[in-house]
């Protein structure tokens, strides 16, 4: 018995095994796919085929049409289909989208775990990732200010790991019981279902004031972090604290961090608010964007550990999810490297589908005690079978690639068939024996523990205040800029008085005085007077998001429109063009129509002109990282489009660089030089200036636009120049001085 049962296993995993790792998850997936475009007959769920698929079968007689025939078994089950096509969405992270990769290990831990993925640096495992926001139903827009989440499955030789994070270290609260009514708070409020996605409401702002632990994550989510520009431009953190096994049974702590290839970067916040009307969909997009033109997102996997004797060595405890490990006292170790290289084929059954849990570990990995993990491995597990049933795992985008098979059996949409006459163990037979750990068995760490049943948690967990003030002290001047905009924007949508008099009054006030202050004016509370607890300076490593550029300047996959009209430069155009393509970045002419646009010289009579991809009020400012404008006869026009003035201005208000050749610099001269003492090329110089990121070039030739260039600080080339402000992603100092708010925008 125990052989048939091993024998049926191995045939339904034959495919799967015998590829290489790295495909598994694409081979697994493959059964269960059928083309939509096939040209075969449609046919009824039951394998039926459909006649006509557009009319219920009625009574009729050619001069009249009478009563629809309940009969009908088609045209009933397309309704009831339709009827339930719609499962209960997540309570939390609802909005998201994902994409499936592969995870390689270049330096193995094996002097911390044994965990296979974790050690053996030939394996190439196929993973799936789901981003999301947190607070905003499914079909709420994906730039609002919120924590995304960044949800990791590997699809190990193991079994399926799971690390369910998010783009922010830290949490809310510290204890698991408390999630009901954080969720509760920081959702829409009862009366009114208002607002949607937005934590500017006076029930979150009472809840965290209510909750001092909530202090150090108010901050960050209050910080650019919690807008960014891209999901392939943000960290991970797994968050919860975790446990390493090596093979000699000695323990490690561990965090998990994830740190992107491009850098991390933000949205401003006009430009959040604007997409989030102009393209709810923005973060959907730019990611499937990415991979459709093979800019494959990479992160660099990262751990930090702690040996087990040295978990009381610190001011904090390392078990509590609203701190972080710096870094100066726990060195991040770079390890491995995530790659997202394949869109999904359908999103229903595999994103929406898509479940995690973070109590999938595998050998080698384990759970601490930390109290926000301890629920989160029971919450998480229960809500898939609320919202995909019982045997949620069984889904192909949830099941594991590796071998499976158990006793577990039953419940409501079943799919596998056991052969077999038991279902229990043990069995007459010893059929699907249990393993032991030399043969890859899960076992727990056999930790001892002693105390007092109690609720309660450690007295280092009291401290709500220091890690706050050490996460604002690490920020830039500008980050620290946006925090204090972020906190006024929301309280001032707080109504209040008693919500946002205390918050910025008392709670701020014992993080920053300065800020405390600022803010209270900003929305009406008193202006506290002095500083309510002690801040000593600290700050610590890895904060601040401009402490995590690409390790090159670097414009891969970044968007880049081109404004042209009829009689625009053909030399700049077609070489910059040219150029952005060759620095892997994503070219989008934007003309003043979707029909042929002729270059300065052509005609209908002898040229096919340029067709755009899109027509300027199709899109908007928002939707790209610069701006690049040629010079030519068609700046005449350009610069009597109210629209695409705006364009120009608000590209500056969001500190974006802007790119300006020939007659296009006096273009860029009306539109900012009128408010702003601004330093341009003229069209007919042959130098190259920059000024705060608006670079500009006079004449240029074809040798101008090189597809050979050096993005560099000190680039004296037009489109090296162009590229190295682009690749800074913003110029914040434009923000500083004040430049950026004198414009009307």
């Amino acid at each position: 018995m125990a052989a048939a049962i091993a024998s049926g296993l191995n045939k339904a995993q034959q495919a799967t095994q015998s590829v290489s790792s790295k495909d598994k998850k694409i081979v697994d997936v493959s059964r269960d796919t059928v083309d939509a475009h096939s040209h075969e007959p449609q046919t009824t769920d039951h394998g039926v085929r459909i006649e006509n698929p557009d009319n219920w079968l009625k009574v009729a007689d050619g001069r009249k049409t009478g009563p629809s025939l309940l009969e009908d078994q088609i045209a009933r089950e397309k309704i009831h289909r339709f009827d339930h096509e719609r499962i209960p969405e997540r309570v939390v992270h609802a909005r998201g989208t994902g994409a499936f990769g592969n995870f390689t290990l270049y330096e193995s831990a094996e002097d911390v775990s044994h965990a296979g993925i974790l050690t053996d640096t030939s394996r190439n495992t196929p993973v799936f990732i789901r981003f999301s926001t947190v607070q905003g139903s499914r079909g709420s827009a994906d730039t609002v200010r919120d924590v995304r989440g960044f949800a990791v499955k590997f699809y190990t030789d193991e079994g399926n790991w799971d690390i369910v994070g998010n783009n922010i270290p830290v949490f809310f609260i510290q204890d698991s019981i408390k999630f009901p009514d954080f969720v509760h708070a920081v959702k829409p409020e009862p009366h009114n279902e208002v607002p949607q996605a937005q934590t500017a409401h006076n029930n979150f702002w009472d809840f965290v004031y209510l909750h001092p632990e909530a202090t150090h994550m108010f901050m960050w989510a209050m910080s650019d972090r919690a807008i960014p520009r891209s999901y392939r431009m943000m960290q991970g953190f797994g968050v919860n604290t975790y446990t390493l096994i090596n093979k000699e049974g000695k323990r490690h702590f561990v965090k998990f961090h994830f740190i992107p290839n491009l850098g991390v970067h933000s949205l401003v916040w006009d430009e959040a608010l604007k997409l989030a009307g102009q393209d709810p969909d923005f973060h959907r997009k730019d990611l499937m964007e990415a991979i459709d033109s093979g800019a494959y997102p990479q992160w660099d996997f990262a751990i930090q550990t702690i040996p087990e004797e040295k978990e009381h060595d610190f001011d904090f405890d390392i078990l509590d999810a609203t701190k972080v490990w710096p870094e100066d006292l726990v060195p991040l170790r770079r390890i491995g490297k995530l790659e997202l290289n394949r869109n999904v084929d359908e999103f229903f059954p595999q994103t929406e589908q898509a479940a995690f849990c973070t109590s999938h570990i595998v050998p080698g990995i384990d759970f601490s005690d930390d109290p926000l993990l301890q629920g989160r491995n029971f919450s998480y597990f229960d809500t898939q079978i609320s919202r995909l049933g019982i045997n949620w795992e069984e889904l192909p985008i949830n099941r594991p690639v590796c071998p499976m098979m158990n006793f577990n059996r039953d419940g409501a949409m079943r799919h596998r068939i056991s052969k077999g006459t038991v279902n229990y163990w043990p069995n007459r037979f010893e059929a699907l024996p249990p393993a032991k750990a030399e043969e890859g068995a899960f076992t727990s760490y056999p930790e001892k523990i002693s105390g007092i049943k109690k609720r309660a948690l450690s007295e280092k967990f009291r401290d709500h205040h220091t890690q706050a003030q050490m996460f604002y002290n690490s920020m830039s001047e500008h980050e620290k800029a946006h925090i204090k905009k972020a906190l006024t924007f929301e309280l001032d949508h707080c109504d209040d008085p008693i919500v946002y008099e205390r918050l910025a009054g008392t709670r701020l006030a014992e993080i920053d005085l300065n800020l405390a202050q600022q803010v209270a004016e900003l929305v009406g509370a008193p202006i506290p007077q002095k500083q309510l607890m002690p801040n000593p300076g600290h700050r610590a490593k890895g904060l601040s998001q401009t402490e995590f550029p690409p390790e090159k300047p670097t414009i891969a996959s970044r968007r880049i429109a081109i404004l042209i009209g009829d009689g625009y430069d053909q030399v700049a155009f077609t070489g910059m063009k040219m150029a952005i393509k060759a620095a892997g970045a994503l070219p989008f002419v934007i003309g003043t129509k979707r029909s042929p646009i002729y270059a300065q010289g052509q005609s209908p009579e002898n040229s096919k002109g340029v067709i755009a991809d899109h027509m300027y009020d199709g899109q908007r400012s928002t939707m790209f990282d610069a701006t690049f404008i040629p010079g030519g006869s068609h700046v005449t026009a350009l610069s009597k489009n109210g629209q695409l003035r705006f364009w120009i201005v608000e590209s500056f208000g969001h500190l974006k660089a802007i790119g300006a050749t020939g007659e296009a610099c006096d273009l860029v001269n009306q539109v900012l030089g009128k408010v702003l003492d601004i330093r341009l090329a003229t069209p007919t110089s042959t130098e190259c200036v920059e000024w705060y990121g608006v670079v500009t070039a006079g004449s240029t030739k074809p040798e101008s636009f090189k597809e050979s260039f050096q993005i560099a600080k000190a680039a004296k080339d037009f489109v090296g120049q162009f590229f190295y402000q682009i690749a800074q992603h913003r110029n914040y100092q434009r923000e500083l001085d004040g430049l950026s708010a004198a414009l009307d925008w």
